[in-house]
């Protein structure tokens, strides 16, 4: 036994590790060399890189215990741009000995075991200095685990404390060690990072690791050489990478390498001499964030009188601005942004006083001050606008900016509070309302950066909130709740609690709009509390007691906070019993947008909401746009890692036809973030009360009085609450609110008032003119910084690494107008007299913007910076001077502007990427390398063998898809350049249209330079240099041309007009000439007889060549040659008629779309011969009823039923005319095509109107030049407006004779189905042609429109550029699921068939040359007025033009209509129900239950036949009677005999109108909101306004489109059934002196019940129908009922109850309604 323990002792003394621990010993100091460096740029040979390199000596010594000191010697400095390896390193001596001051002394630092504590540093030392000490020292922190080799821990370092794994190879045998320690840089738990300008900006902490687009390592490699005294570090080594992928791609990264070695050269035995000054503790290994966070990623500033420095910086910025060098303004914008954020508040006064008297200064001075963010900028602004320095424009533009860019500090925090309790911002509604909003964003980035949020941050918006809710002020409750929303604090939801129904009753009286703002609030506050959010949104949304609009947001907020699956999926399973169909439309459509989502961060909340659609009914997705929806568009690349979607939320409400709020926002995805760019929300309540008559006094009237008498009568009936015109809008940009505004009722009605003409609005329109007389004049310049993003890690040198972006804006305009009108206006002005005024107007405008982002990786500090840079620039540029008449009293307009005199560029996009090396001691010479080195280009000699598919630039890709034609038909009239250097650095390409007659030219400039002969990335696409502009040169002609002029002429003197250009201006006005004269003045200067003499020959013989090919192709749509275009056309495509062409069977279906009569023969023979074939085939799809469509009884019933519906043809209406059929064989066969051949009849036809009409409009623009010959256009403009028929002409030509180039259009209507046009350009109107038809008719039993549209020779620009987007075409249609089919066509024709399957579904065929996409069912976002099956002969009259009435037919659809007849009622809903009312008890057909009570409709049965009804309307003071005598209508106006064939006509402040209308009366009375009322003893029809929808109430429901509610009682409680709905409308009477003698009782279960397993008596919740007392009933039906159950000793009893319909409904049971009565004893007095 001894042995064995003797033995396990020496195993365990001989498997001990040595320690490997570096240890320093006393009285030696270790000379180490140190060289260290970095570089940054793209992976690869031949592209520039930057960087430095740092070589010294150290020396290190052990002091005593732990302390050790470090010495460093000779250190160097080296600055590198070039090309890696080949470029040497270059010294920096000013640097090397800034440097090496700083690191003169001595440092001393704690080290034991291998672990480095504090870092002690002389007291004046840059913290530069000491963090590159950390990145020495880094390299010797070691932890050693004795009993492991490999092992993984959380060590500390300079980084922080990341993820580390070691791997210990343990040489024993020679005493040596190599230790590897590698970390993971994207896995660390107290990570040194700093992060700016990216409080808005989200991270998803879900997402996985491979979406990072900045990944990071380092590895540590030691060797150790040991022995008894410790252990030796020899070498050491460290290699650390940064990888940035902009995009989603393995090879397309920057990269950031740094690299360190020491090595051990000596051991000495003199100690290091001591330093003389006192050392401060400067911290642990972790970097130190300072200077650098000063420097902005702009060229270096060496900084020393800052105030002299911005005096001159602002100088310059003006002096730039006005020579329009926009990149120096921006870059000098960006270094006074910095140098405001270190001077001083006295600095910031004194720059103030000298500047702010001039006005350009003063807007740099500003927009700096606001974009510096510091405390003393924030506090200057505070100062100026409590002293009233800035007026409340200025302060309103700059407070938001100044609020956003604020660091968020202790000290801005104050200061921004102060502004909460400044005076003048308190009495400016405006900036309060910016200044509290501001506030909550900046308390929103305070505690984005600490755990904890101080309650005092807090207080202020709690104040606003408790003292608004005390007040009653719904304003500052809707501020105080957006603030608290900006700031997004868990600590506040016990405050947003009390304004929420749901957790606090008192809630309830608030204003809507009040319990909408209170959830969104809620939305931020789920980034830091999204369990509790959830749980709180996901009540409000249960709540069905709340408003449907509220419920809505709170469904926006709950889906916004991710919801699981089992959340999803209770919401989905609740809204199968949801009561509000606004509700559950809202959120079955809200889950479809998310469902289809491709964006990673949505992953699961797209796969849940996927599977809960699936539980609910697909009605939901066919509801009208009457119910609330989510519009969804959006889309995500996995390859540019960016997505972004875009939704609108309409959330309808009772109230209103159209959506009352509106939320439409914009949200950007970047790799794995998520950032909410804009969103924008209105919301308004009862704004159709303003298109209504006002002033109307509705309470004074009986009906008022009568109505509220009723309602007394009507158990539980309450009316509407009162509803003030509202609406308030609101704006987020990057998730903040940044403004909201509140319209109320007296705002609004004094816009309208001034809108629809008040007594006083003349003054105010003849200031505005007089104003505008004065002229403006001025420049006007609005500089921004947009943004600036940075990110910082250190790296292991010590250096920082910074990813960073700013961008900055410049607006600028430059404006000169002058305005003088004659005669001048009088003192009585009128604003008729503008109409006889002349103006003259002379303007000069100059309005330019520019863009300029610069993004930088590399090292960025205060003394030196190394990397890449890249620029991009985005600026438009335009001028508008021009000289204008106007005279409105002979309708002329005469408008001269100068030619093109020099060049001007347009628009330009420009970027460029630099390695970039700058040191602060040599500002003013910096070394930049183009990252891809620019070499000769060769020249286009060169590339002249190459053919023009190759040279044809971005669309040679494809070309199978794209044809040659794309560059040809660029190249025709194109000035163009074309190099393309060897492996494809290179390109350039200028693509130029010339307009000679105006003297100047267009050019498009494509330039670029990159590195994706590299490597094919996007990253490498996008490194170089690129450039695209569009610029404007001038055009050297023989002539100078000296103005342009454009000239137009309406109304009787257009046709002299012409005439006179034609007679190069000679007027001869004192000799007028006759009409005709000036007519064939015309025709000749237009060269009509040439135009319209061609289009005579040409139909002579394409009608030749129709009746030679008739003979065997009987349809134009089919074959190209029968198309009578061109004979060109008909002539190379004839032999495709004979039936061996591949596309016959096509053929054969183009043919059956002809729509021919059954006289031809092949015609019928084919169709019926497709029909019998395919007769027993049944349709997939079904119809609206839901029947299947299937055919085979009859051959001939519908031989289309079963094609499918690419395969059916269009029927044109005026085709289909019952009188065409009594028409002989011949001509019906001659006339068989004319569907077709009604393009070519417009086509050809020679009718000018010009020979029986003068022009109505000439225009003529023209160049003048200086020998005074004009050249240009001039454009004649002829209408014809008949009853049945309308046409116009347009001719466009030259005004020099020589050319006879010209444009034609013909448009025209040819009867109330078909309307025709054309478009014909080229030598005289012929050499190109375009045509369209529009016509109505059948398609498949279906009403339809067709769209066709023909050609027969365009330019090849437009074949190229149709035949590019026909490319797209395909896809785009399977992106929106769409069928499509590929089949060859017609090859010059297009076709759109558009049938309307039902009201809201119609069924879309496209037909192309190639390819034919159709689909089904499409939803309608509006009701159309028809129906499947309606026949042609049912389709509007000829006299009704069907494009007229088309917009007023769906408006007249739109409206409500109740109608009775007989038993069936259907509501303003559309629900239908059978009700069988009983006779002589009046019922509330509909009433106005809103508070002003306007009008009442009661109908009853009467006794002696039950078909005829008898109606009582009440409108204001009159009570009209309609009902059935002897047979015949009779009408009593307030109970006086009115004759019923005169109309009646009130006289009251309302109109009301009584006439006869066919077999019965009509009521129009719109002032009170009954559109029309008609009643025929059998048939009672009402249509309300629009603006009573939410507002009625009775049988016809409350028109609010909430069918699943439709049978609400007067209570409000829903009835269970038809019956008990309809009979609780009774009007009840007294039964003495009334014919009805009914009424609605409480009513008790007369059997036992057990409730609760106790005997209970149970009293119905509602009132029940039963005979009065003293009668029985003789007819009774049975109807559901709620009872309310108490137990049997209850004191409760029917005696005395009114309502019991506040109890709860316990048991639901059937009882026996009474419908008749016979009354024998009725206790009536004598």
């Amino acid at each position: 036994m001894r042995g064995l323990i003797l033995a396990l002792m020496l195993a365990l003394v001989g498997g001990q590790k040595q320690d490997l621990e570096p240890v320093f010993h006393t009285g030696k100091t270790y000379l180490y060399g140190y060289e260290s460096f970095i570089l940054h740029g793209l992976p690869g040979r031949g592209l520039a890189m930057a960087g430095v390199r740092l070589t010294c000596k150290l020396e290190i010594s052990h002091v005593s215990q732990s302390d050790h000191l470090l010495q460093i010697r000779s250190p160097k400095l080296e600055e590198f741009n070039g090309f890696w390896p080949t470029d040497p390193f270059t010294p920096s001596s000013r640097l090397t000995d800034t440097i090496a001051a700083c690191l003169s002394q001595a440092f001393k630092f704690e080290y034991t075991e291998g672990r480095v504590g504090s870092i002690f540093a002389p007291e004046d030392c840059p913290i530069l200095c000491t963090n590159l000490v950390r990145g020495i020292l880094n390299m010797m922190q070691i932890t050693i685990k004795k009993s492991q080799n490999v092992y993984e821990l959380q060590e500390a370092g300079i980084e922080g404390i990341c993820q580390t794994r070691y791997v210990i190879q343990d040489d024993s045998k020679n005493n040596r060690a190599t230790i590897s320690k590698s970390k993971d840089l994207t896995n660390c738990q107290e990570k040194a990072v700093k992060n700016m300008g990216m409080a808005y900006i989200r991270p998803c902490p879900t997402c996985p690791l491979k979406v990072r687009n900045i990944k990071g390592t380092v590895m540590f490699t030691y060797k150790m050489k040991y022995d008894d005294s410790g252990a030796l570090m020899t070498s050491a080594t460290s290699k650390q990478v940064y990888q940035v992928s902009p995009f989603n791609e393995p090879n397309g990264a920057a990269v950031m390498e740094a690299r360190q070695e020491l090595s051990l050269v000596d051991i000495r035995r003199t100690p290091i001499s001591a330093p003389k000054t006192q050392l401060q503790n400067q911290g642990s290994l972790r970097y130190h964030f300072s200077g650098e966070l000063l420097q902005m990623p702009i060229p270096l500033i060496r900084i020393r009188n800052p105030d002299l420095q911005l005096t001159e910086t602002l100088q310059q910025l003006v002096q730039n601005n006005e020579e329009a060098a926009t990149k120096e303004a921006s870059i000098q914008f960006l270094r006074m942004v910095q140098l405001f954020r270190i001077v001083t508040l006295d600095q910031i006064e004194s720059l103030w006083v000298q500047f702010a008297n001039d006005l350009p200064y003063r807007h740099w001075f500003l927009s700096a001050i606001c974009a510096a963010g510091a405390t003393d900028t924030f506090r200057f602004l505070k100062q100026k606008i409590h002293d009233e320095k800035l007026n409340i424009w200025e302060a309103a533009a700059t407070l938001p900016l100044a609020f956003h860019f604020v660091t968020p500090n202790k000290q801005t925090l104050e200061v921004a509070s102060t502004f909460l309790t400044c005076p003048q911002i308190q009495k400016a509604p405006m900036l309060r309302i910016i200044v509290y909003l501001g506030y909550g964003s900046m308390v929103n980035k305070y505690c984005a950066q600490t755990s904890l949020c101080p309650n005092e941050l807090l207080q202020p918006l709690h104040d606003l909130a408790t003292e608004a809710t005390s007040k009653g002020d719904a304003k500052d409750m809707a501020l105080a709740l957006k603030a608290i929303g900006n700031a997004g604090e868990p600590a506040s939801i016990k405050r947003i609690l009390k304004f929420l129904p749901t957790f606090s009753p008192a809630a309830a009286s608030l204003p809507n709009r009040i319990h909408v703002d209170a959830l969104l609030a809620l939305r931020k506050i789920a980034r830091k509390d999204l369990v509790k959010v959830r749980e709180i949104s996901l009540q409000v949304f249960m709540d069905n007691a709340l408003a449907p609009n509220i419920r809505m947001v709170a469904c926006v907020v709950l889906f916004e906070t991710k919801p699981g699956l089992t959340t999803v999926t209770a919401m989905a399973s609740s809204m199968l019993t949801e009561p509000s169909l606004q509700v559950a439309s809202f959120t079955y459509s809200h889950m479809k947008a998310l469902a289809v989502g491709r964006i990673p961060q949505l992953y699961n909340l797209s796969a849940a909401c996927n599977i809960a659609i699936k539980l609910l009914s697909p009605r939901l997705d066919r509801l009208s746009y009457r119910y609330s929806k989510v519009m969804h568009v959006g889309d995500y690349s996995s390859e540019y890692q960016a997505g972004a979607i875009w939704r609108v939320y309409l959330m309808n409400s009772p109230s209103t036809m159209f959506p009352s709020d509106i939320i439409t926002k914009v949200r950007g995805y970047y790799a794995n973030t998520a950032t909410d760019i804009i969103e924008v929300a209105l919301q308004s309540q009862s704004l159709t009360e303003l298109i209504r008559k006002k002033n109307i006094p509705f309470a004074e009237y009986d009906t008022y009085k009568t109505l509220k008498e009723l309602g007394k009568t009507l158990l539980g009936w309450k009316e509407l609450p009162p509803e003030d015109p509202l609406m308030s809008a609101y704006v987020k940009i990057l998730g903040q609110e940044i403004a909201f505004v509140d319209i109320d009722k007296d705002a609004i009605q004094q816009t309208m008032t001034s809108l629809t003409g008040s007594s006083n609005w003349q003054p105010v329109v003849k200031k505005v003119v007089e104003e505008v007389q004065r002229g403006i004049s001025g420049q006007w310049t609005l500089p921004a910084m947009v943004a600036e993003l940075r990110h910082i890690v250190p790296t292991v040198v010590g250096v920082p690494l910074e990813l960073s972006l700013c961008g900055t804006m410049l607006a600028q305009a430059a404006a000169d107008v002058r305005i003088q009108m004659s005669p001048p206006l009088s003192d009585n002005f009128r604003p008729s007299q503008l109409l006889e005024t002349n103006t003259d107007i002379h303007a000069d405008i100059k309005p330019k913007a520019y863009f300029h982002m610069i993004a930088m990786m590399g090292i960025n500090t205060q003394y030196f910076q190394s990397g890449l840079e890249f620029h991009a620039e985005l600026s438009a540029n335009t001028t508008m001077k021009f000289d204008a008449r106007i005279n409105m009293k002979e309708k002329n307009l005469k408008l001269e502007m100068p030619p093109c005199r020099q060049e001007v560029e347009l628009a330009a996009v420009r970027s460029e990427v630099y390695a970039i090396s700058r040191n602060m001691e040599k500002v003013d010479s910096e070394k930049k390398s183009h990252l891809v080195p620019e070499g000769e280009v060769p020249s286009i000699s060169d590339q002249a063998f190459q053919s023009s598919e190759r040279s044809s630039g971005p669309g040679s890709w494809k070309q199978s898809n794209i044809p040659s034609v794309i560059s040809k038909g660029y190249q025709q009239d194109s000035e163009e350049a074309h190099h393309n250097r060897v492996r494809g650095r290179f390109y350039a390409r200028i693509f130029c249209r010339k307009f000679e007659s105006l003297g100047c030219s267009a050019c498009l400039s494509l330039k670029s330079r990159n590195s994706a002969f590299l490597r094919k990335t996007y990253l490498h696409k996008l490194v170089g240099e690129l450039e695209a502009k569009i610029v404007l040169k001038p055009v050297h002609t023989d002539a100078d041309i000296d103005k342009i002029q454009l000239e137009i002429q309406a109304g009787s003197k257009a046709a002299s007009k012409i005439t006179d250009v034609a007679s190069s201006g000679s007027k001869e006005e004192d000799e007028p000439s006759l009409y005709e004269n000036i007519q064939a003045k015309l025709k000749k200067i237009l060269g009509i007889e040439n135009v319209f003499k061609v289009a005579n020959k040409t139909r002579h013989r394409k009608k030749r060549i129709h009746m030679e090919e008739k003979t065997a192709v009987t349809d134009l749509w089919a074959v190209p040659s029968a198309t009578p275009l061109s004979s060109s056309s008909s002539s190379s495509t004839a032999s495709s008629a004979d039936g061996k062409d591949p596309g016959n069977e096509h053929k054969k279906d183009e043919i059956r779309q002809s729509g021919k009569q059954p006289g031809s023969s092949k015609s019928s023979s084919r169709s019926s011969s497709v029909s019998s074939a395919s007769s027993k085939i049944c349709s997939s799809s079904e119809d609206h009823s839901g029947a299947r469509h299937c055919s085979g009884d009859s051959e001939y019933s519908n031989p289309q039923a079963n094609l499918p519906v690419y395969q059916l043809w269009f029927k044109p209406a005026d085709e289909q005319d019952p009188g065409r059929e009594v028409l002989n064989s011949s001509i019906t066969s001659s006339s068989s095509s004319a569907g077709d051949e009604g393009i070519s009849r417009a086509m050809s036809q020679p009718k000018f109107l010009g020979d029986s009409k003068p022009p109505v409009l000439a225009a003529v623009l023209r160049a003048i030049h200086r020998d005074g010959q004009p050249t240009g256009l001039k454009l004649i403009l002829y209408t014809d407006t008949q009853p049945m028929r309308s046409r116009t002409q347009v001719f466009v030509s030259s005004i020099t004779g020589s050319s006879r180039w010209k444009l034609c259009a013909d448009a025209s209507v040819i009867n109330s189905h078909k309307a025709l046009g054309y478009l014909k350009w080229g030598r005289d109107c012929q050499d190109y042609q375009i045509a369209t038809q529009i016509a109505t008719g059948q398609f498949a039993a279906y009403p339809a429109m067709q769209m066709k549209l023909k050609w027969s020779k365009v330019p090849s620009i437009v074949r190229t550029t149709a035949r590019w987007l026909y490319s797209f075409l395909p896809g785009a249609a399977y992106v929106l699921g769409y069928s499509q089919r590929q089949q060859r066509g017609p090859s010059h024709q297009a076709t759109l068939v558009m049938a309307l399957t039902s009201p809201r579904t119609c069924d879309v065929v496209l037909k192309l040359p190639e390819l034919t996409i159709y689909d089904r069912a499409i939803r309608l976002p509006l009701p159309f007025p028809s129906s499947p099956g309606t026949p042609i002969s049912a389709l509007p009259s000829p006299e009704r033009n069907v494009f007229s009435q088309a917009t007023l037919s769906v408006i007249e659809n739109l409206k409500a209509r109740c109608s009775i007849f007989q038993n069936t009622i259907t509501t303003f809903n559309g629900v239908e129900f059978n009700y069988s009312m009983p006779t002589n008890c009046y019922h509330v057909l509909v009433q106005d239950c809103s508070p002003e009570l306007k009008f009442l409709v009661m109908m009853k049965r009467l006794e002696e036949s039950a078909d005829l009804i008898a109606i009582n309307v009440r409108l204001a003071s009159h009570e009209v009677d309609m009902y059935v005598s002897n047979g015949l209508i009779q009408l009593k106006i307030n109970g006086v005999q009115a004759p019923t064939d005169v109309p009646y006509t009130s006289n009251s402040d309302a109109s009301m109108l009584i006439s006869k209308e066919k077999e019965g009366l009509s009521l129009k009375a719109p002032d009170y909101g009954i559109d029309k009322l008609y009643y025929d003893g059998h048939r009672l029809k009402i249509q309300v306004a629009f603006w009573m929808a939410g507002k009625t109430c009775g049988i016809c429901g409350k028109y609010d489109a909430e069918k699943e509610r439709e049978y609400q009682m007067p209570s409000g409680y829903l009835a269970k059934d038809a019956v008990s709905f309809g009979q609780s409308w009774i009007i009840s009477e007294d039964p003495c002196a009334g014919a009805c003698k009914l009424q609605r009782k409480f009513v008790k279960i007369e059997k036992p019940v057990a409730f609760e397993k106790a005997a209970a008596k149970c009293f119905s919740v509602e009132p029940v129908l039963h005979c009065v007392e003293g009668c029985s009933a003789t007819r009774t039906v049975p109807v559901s009922v709620g009872f309310h159950c108490v137990p049997l000793d209850s004191a409760l009893d029917l005696e005395g109850q009114t309502r019991l319909g506040q109890k709860s409904e316990d048991v639901v049971s059937t009882v026996s309604a009474h419908t008749a009565c016979s009354c024998h004893q009725q206790p009536c007095p004598a």
